[in-house]
């Protein structure tokens, strides 16, 4: 099934709501969101705005997932921009998160033709989403350890990846050098 991508308007704040509020966000923070938080969210510019793009996953014409890109004012000033993806939990392990971040990937290098790296993070137990980092050609570039509490105040260790135009360009994936360190005398 065709997969195609579409920026949130403003009109679509109550399908919004249903949609983060209705469905399980294992992986993400907070889980408690409610319309009201949503509404103001929308309208001060949180899912779209100079810091922010948001774009639904479309699925034979279905939304079934979610895109936020933020961070963006800072990418002409070589800032790096961070994203939000989500799938709905029914549409889960079908592919759709790793074709949404190819689509990210390249909207974002496409649409900042100076942009050098984009970056993205994950707990340690979110083993798809990891899979999907390494087979889009992410990098793993940091391990923050008990970095991110869940809501049953468990802390899990952070991962965070990325990916380089060159590597996107070349579609070759240069890892970090992990042994750069002078041992201590």
């Amino acid at each position: 099934m065709h997969t195609s991508y579409q920026r949130l308007v403003a009109s679509d704040v109550d399908f919004l709501a249903d949609f983060l509020i209705d469905e399980s966000w294992p992986f993400h923070g907070p889980a408690a969101l409610d319309r009201d938080t949503v509404r103001r969210r929308v309208s001060g510019g949180y899912y779209d705005g100079d810091e922010s793009r948001t774009f639904w996953i479309i699925v034979g014409g279905e939304r079934v997932g979610l895109i936020r890109l933020f961070d963006l004012a800072d990418v002409p000033e070589g800032g790096t921009p961070l994203f939000d993806l989500r799938v709905g939990a029914a549409h889960r392990s079908r592919g759709l998160g790793g074709q949404a971040l190819t689509w990210l990937t390249a909207y974002l290098f496409t649409e900042f033709p100076d942009l050098r790296r984009i970056e993205g993070t994950t707990r340690q137990d979110n083993r798809a989403m990891r899979r999907t980092f390494l087979s889009s050609g992410y990098a793993k570039e940091a391990h923050y350890r008990q970095a991110w509490p869940d809501e049953q105040e468990h802390v899990h260790d952070a991962v965070g990846y990325a990916i380089l135009r060159h590597d996107w360009l070349s579609g070759a994936t240069t890892p970090p050098d992990w042994n750069d360190e002078q041992p201590a005398t």
